[in-house]
């Protein structure tokens, strides 16, 4: 074994002194205040002829239980209220006001945390880790919105997730990605969600939390980076509707997966589609499929047919040669854990000299490192396996994901009419009032004297321009 006194010198060279400084000062903070709390000073303060008095130190009450309960309750009471404005009165009006509460309550009062897109990794480490224990309101919140979304789609994302509420606050124009764009970057999700739940189950970091765009801006402090990352995304989400939830969202990846196997969806038209075509315009996030003609060459079925059998052919290969990159990233992410990266400078020596150059705080760590070597390389050892274990599964999960898109891309699917895409439908309920069917509904235009008299055919515009009552509009509902 090498020399003990080489182990730690590089790691506490490379974090520097500010690190070091960072630690002591949340200790002074936080740790010594409630140590110290309720003892007798040890020594007396000194005697002051002004007549000065020592000021009394209040400590703030830690937060009671009964407040993670109602976090818990405001959750499930905001699903079930913002399901029931998607499905039952199909309300832009409703779902916009509760989202802005959402944006109120669960962003800047409860500062982003407790989080549906952070519990995440909670329950990845409570799976990957003995010593951790699952908090039940974490539970519920990362198991209520999919629950929901297994019934009804993702109203989660409606009007319940803050992150969501602050893009649509602040789209202004929204454009049309290309489709061939919007597929690639919709695999990033899944990915990130993979990486996410590797380095949260070694125990190595919460990337979800630590890359959090938007959490800086509900506590207004924070770093300089994910700040300016919050405010890009948010620059960008004036033109690109919420592009954090379509392309970078991990448990939105979660919630593509269960609202698939939903057993209700959200209907544009509340009745019979007349193929309008209004309202994938009001759409701005490109989700509402077309119909498909009923038309479809042989030809083209044979080319898709073989694009099908190709993915499913590649598919195996895709899968081995990302876990073999994800065998390969295990490796060198477990660089990036605390202990193996400290395991790894203890095989490094330093000599004496080098030693003596340190500060003061690091030589007494490498001291105390010294006397725990025996623990730390074992540590190091099984932190490495299960990083490279983690790494291999997250290359599986990636080539897998991949593989299913290719897939999708080669099948061929029967619409008859206008539906919003189950897995990427928010259920904003912006499209209800673009349907001439569901202004109908509502009282806003007139009901034809014969039913089906005066309405459009395939591609017509539901009333003339310029009438009242007309749907030239893609404008908000009730």
């Amino acid at each position: 074994m090498k020399d003990p006194d080489a182990i730690f010198a590089p790691t506490f060279r490379r974090r520097g002194r500010s690190s070091m400084g960072w630690v002591a000062a949340w200790v002074c903070a936080w740790v010594l205040p409630h140590v110290c709390r309720g003892s007798e000073l040890r020594f007396p303060p000194p005697d002051f002829e002004s007549g000065y008095q020592m000021p009394v130190t209040d400590y703030p009450a830690a937060r009671g239980q009964w407040l993670e309960w109602m976090d818990v309750g405001v959750l499930i009471v905001a699903l079930g209220w913002a399901t029931w404005l998607a499905f039952g009165r199909r309300s832009r009006r409703g779902v916009t006001a509760l989202s802005m509460f959402s944006l109120l309550y669960f962003g800047f009062y409860r500062e982003g945390c407790i989080c549906a897109i952070g519990s995440v990794q909670n329950v990845a480490l409570a799976l990957g880790s003995r010593d951790y224990a699952l908090p039940v309101g974490v539970g519920v919140f990362f198991a209520a919105p999919l629950l929901v979304a297994l019934f009804f789609g993702r109203t989660f994302c409606a009007a319940v997730c803050p992150h969501g509420a602050l893009q649509d606050l602040v789209l202004v124009k929204p454009v049309t990605l290309p489709k061939w764009l919007e597929s690639g970057l919709g695999i990033l999700p899944f990915i990130y969600l993979g990486a996410g739940v590797t380095f949260a189950a070694t125990g190595a970091a919460f990337v979800i939390c630590r890359f959090d765009p938007f959490v800086p801006l509900f506590r207004l402090s924070g770093g300089m980076g994910m700040v300016l990352t919050g405010g890009v995304l948010l620059a960008l989400g004036l033109f690109v509707g919420r592009p954090y939830c379509r392309f970078l969202c991990p448990y939105g990846a979660l919630l593509k997966v269960a609202s698939a196997l939903s057993k209700w969806r959200i209907r544009v038209t509340p009745d019979v589609c007349t193929q309008c075509r209004l309202c994938p315009e009001s759409c701005p996030f490109g989700v509402i499929q077309e119909p498909d003609s009923g038309l479809t060459r042989p030809r083209d079925l044979a080319v898709a047919r073989r694009g099908l059998v190709w993915a499913l052919a590649a598919l195996p290969l895709v899968i081995a040669v990302s876990a073999g990159g994800g065998w390969l990233f295990g490796r060198v992410a477990a660089q990036w854990h605390p202990t193996v990266a400290l395991a790894e400078d203890y095989a490094r020596q330093l000599p004496p000299e080098a030693v003596a150059q340190l500060p003061n705080p690091d030589r007494l760590a490498l001291g105390r490192a010294e006397r725990q070597a025996k623990e730390l390389l074992p540590r190091a050892m099984e932190l490495r396996r299960q990083f490279r274990t983690a790494g291999l599964w997250f290359g599986i999960w990636t080539g897998l994901v991949i593989g299913i898109k290719l897939i999708s891309i080669g099948m061929v699917r029967r619409r008859s009419e206008f539906l919003p895409d189950r897995t990427a439908c928010f259920a904003c309920a912006r499209c209800f009032a673009s349907c001439p069917q569901e202004r109908i509904r509502l009282g806003w235009t007139p009901m034809p004297e014969a039913v089906g008299a005066h309405l459009p055919v395939h591609g017509s515009n539901p009333l003339p321009e310029g009438k009242p009552g007309g749907c030239g509009c893609g404008g908000g509902g009730r």
